[in-house]
């Protein structure tokens, strides 16, 4: 068990990355708006439903990494 989630963890933290790249590629893909994108600290990117979806899918993958990563810390 503790072998699969050591494998599991990098893939789904990595994977959570690309697909939240994806999302905000999709975003500057639609609106052209990449000064958003690079000024992500300013709330001015307004996802559509299918963007927000796949932005959350990979936040929740990379929140998941981190929450088997301190789990198997904790454990080790």
């Amino acid at each position: 068990m503790m072998y699969f989630l050591a494998v599991l963890e990098p893939i789904l933290f990595w994977g959570g990355l690309i697909v939240f790249l994806i999302s905000l590629g999709m975003y500057a893909g639609r609106t052209k708006d990449v000064k958003s994108i690079l000024q992500f600290w300013q709330p001015t990117i307004v996802f559509n439903q299918l963007e927000n979806k796949v932005n959350r899918i990979g936040l929740a993958m990379m929140i998941v990494a981190v929450v088997i990563r301190v789990t198997l810390f904790v454990m080790l």
